[in-house]
């Protein structure tokens, strides 16, 4: 039987790689949007279209789906940035105790691990410029520490490498918890690389309440 996801922000750079892999892989998915003419100019009829904002999808919402993928994006203006946390609390309430839906979170690199037992939210906390930009990666680090302490949620997350660009699938290596780089020192992946990863997760899963990562070679 084909499974059906939700994804969060289907309309984004990570979501609308995530949805147009979803559906060349035969999966049904459910399109969780701020805008949904957007979101229909886009897809079409292939995707079934909830135009909400995202605090509010509530049980029913979730009813039938196998996975929802939180793709969800507040943009680039700090005083959001703790909605990424907040978006991840209200999703576990809905989907606590229960096995269905799997929660698959998008996380940022912020949270791995550079080595010399430091991560990389470290060494941007140590940046002269970082009130610029500093206030997403520490959502999303506290994001990920969030989802480590949950106990009765089937889960699963994914960090993308330093630099999360648009682009097409290209060859790439997984990880764990360690930040990766390819053969040239580069740290980046692509979201059509990373569409492909999580719909193969989704498709045949491999992690379990864990965090993995990815970069293109």
């Amino acid at each position: 039987m084909a499974l059906t996801i939700g994804v969060i922000g289907a309309t984004g750079m990570a979501g609308s790689t995530i949805t147009n892999e979803a559906l060349k892989q035969g999966l049904t998915v459910k399109a969780f949007v701020r805008n949904g003419n957007k979101a229909n100019e886009m897809f079409g009829d292939r995707v079934t279209v909830k135009a909400t904002d995202v605090f509010d999808i509530q049980v029913a919402d979730l009813a039938g789906l196998d996975v929802v993928v939180d793709a969800f994006s507040p943009g680039h203006d700090p005083s959001k940035a703790h909605q990424h946390l907040e978006l991840a609390e209200h999703l576990v309430e809905l989907a606590r105790g229960h096995e269905k839906p799997r929660l698959f979170f998008i996380l940022g690199a912020a949270s791995l691990s550079i080595g010399n037992g430091k991560r990389l939210i470290d060494q941007l906390e140590g940046l002269p410029n970082k009130e610029n930009f500093i206030a997403t990666p520490r959502a999303q680090s506290e994001e990920y520490q969030f989802l480590t302490g949950l106990k009765d949620v089937n889960w699963v997350a994914v960090s993308p490498s330093a630099n999360f660009v648009p682009g097409d699938l290209a060859p790439y290596e997984l990880g764990t918890d360690q930040l990766l780089r390819n053969a040239s020192g580069k740290s980046e992946v692509t979201s059509g690389t990373m569409g492909k990863v999580i719909v193969d997760e989704i498709v045949t899963p491999s992690h379990h309440n864990e965090r993995f990562t990815v970069v293109n070679k």
